[in-house]
């Protein structure tokens, strides 16, 4: 794991010091600050991968501590550390920009734990903005690819490492995750840039008008062929040819791709002449392929052709943290070019949305905002303003529900990380109180009101 650049904030010397020592044992270098003006003029002077940060401390709180910071340097990774009684607020300050929380009395194994997720996804991030800056270079942009979630900057990373190859790749993922972005990355990074890629509904033509849309044809080779027509194979010579929902081709054409895979050459329909061409080939589907395979749908050794690299696009239910920056990022397109000044969502509006699966995924998503810009009254999209689809009243019902839950599950880890704390403690509140990082008179609050022996 690459070491990190840590700023521990935290006004207790004891815990400060303890977190300083812990992760200089690990190899990091890491900074101190005991307040929040501190942290900031430290993060003004020099550079930080990763900040640990204390939310209740004098003076500023952490929320504005963390927006301070992001301020400063929005790319910075910041965790709050929290009392068990305020993890709704550490939980507001993840909607806010923080990476994670963690909970006093801080545990080293979940901390070491969570320092190597921030390492792994800062090296990510730089392998990333190394491909961003040979895509400026060739004058390509990625701004259509939004996604702040590290399965996605995963893909992102292998698009740039599969790009300077020859092999065929083959995109699998739900209808909406965004598959064609994919695959018109992959082209731009390669060194095919320069010339065309060609995309193929391979679902949205009979067999027929497939062969002849793939391959071409000559005149007279069916009736209303009145004059040779170039395919999309000679089209794309040089280039990449993108063909989408791979799945649905019919055994006749399967047959003919398949010779093209494995020899580079193919016949017109209705000719004799054998023609070549350099085409590389990106394909993409929404169905078990390998399943289709099994059940004699589609052939073996086409789908071994095509899948030389795979790589599966997660939907968005399972990357919720990209819906965020989604939003943000269709509210500003659709506002603008709808001529609205719209200031963002309300809270409910934006829980709502942070709750719906998206069987539609990122085209759903963006379908529902530019609705929703469109019909809104006032500057900041309510509720009200949303498309209740099948599942959407369910997800508000289930927050409204999670809300009561909430306050029951945090009362029970309230009452666990005290029992927690005063075993360590040997029963000593003030001891108990300081691992807790609240005062010994909250603490005895809690243990009268949850029952709990006093030592």
């Amino acid at each position: 794991m690459k070491k990190l650049n840590i700023l521990v904030v935290e006004d207790g010397r004891s815990q400060r010091e303890m977190l300083r020592d812990f992760l200089r044992k690990e190899g990091h270098a890491v900074g101190e600050a005991e307040s929040g003006d501190r942290a900031i003029q430290r993060v003004r002077e020099g550079h930080y991968d990763l900040i640990l940060l204390d939310y209740k401390m004098p003076g500023m709180d952490g929320m504005q501590v963390l927006q301070a910071l992001k301020g400063i340097n929005p790319e910075i990774d910041i965790v709050i550390i929290t009392a068990y009684g305020t993890i709704e607020t550490a939980v507001d300050a993840m909607k806010a920009g923080a990476l994670d929380y963690i909970t006093k009395p801080v545990e080293f194994e979940e901390l070491l734990l969570l320092v190597d997720r921030v390492s792994e996804r800062r090296t990510l991030l730089r392998e990333n903005e190394i491909l961003r800056r040979e895509l400026r270079d060739k004058g390509v942009t990625t701004d259509r690819i939004i996604y702040r979630s590290g399965k996605m900057g995963v893909l992102i990373n292998m698009a740039g490492r599969v790009a300077a190859s020859r092999a065929t790749v083959l995109l699998q993922g739900e209808s909406g995750t965004g598959k064609e972005l994919l695959a018109r990355l992959i082209h731009n990074l390669s060194p095919r840039s320069t010339r065309p890629i060609i995309a193929v509904n391979c679902g949205a033509l009979h067999e027929n008008l497939l062969e002849s849309e793939l391959f071409g044809h000559e005149k007279g080779a069916f009736t209303g062929a009145t004059a040779r027509r170039i395919g999309r194979f000679e089209e794309a010579d040089g280039g990449t040819l993108f063909l989408d929902e791979i799945g649905e081709l019919s055994p006749q054409v399967q047959v003919k791709l398949l010779r093209f895979l494995q020899e580079h050459e193919f016949q017109r329909l209705g000719g004799n002449q054998m023609l070549r061409t350099d085409v590389r080939v990106i394909s993409a589907t929404n169905r078990d392929l390998e399943q289709r395979v099994k059940e004699g749908a589609f052939r073996e050794d086409l789908f071994y052709r095509l899948n030389v690299v795979m790589m599966s696009i997660p939907p968005l239910r399972e990357r919720k943290e990209d819906i965020p920056v989604l939003i943000d990022h269709f509210l500003k397109r659709y506002a603008e070019e709808n001529g609205k000044g719209i200031d963002g969502l309300s809270r409910e509006a934006q829980d709502l949305l942070l709750k719906y699966d998206y069987p539609g995924n990122v085209r759903e998503l963006e379908n529902i905002i530019e609705r929703a810009v469109v019909i809104a009254r006032e500057d900041v999209i309510s509720v009200e303003d949303l498309p209740f689809r099948e599942g959407m009243e369910e997800a508000l019902e289930g927050r409204r529900s999670e809300e009561s839950l909430l306050r029951g599950s945090i009362e029970e880890l309230e009452k666990k990380l005290i029992v927690e704390a005063m075993e360590k403690a040997g029963d000593h509140q003030t001891r108990a109180a300081e691992l807790l990082g609240i005062s010994e008179r909250m603490l005895r609050y809690k243990l009268k009101k949850y029952g709990l022996k006093a030592g």
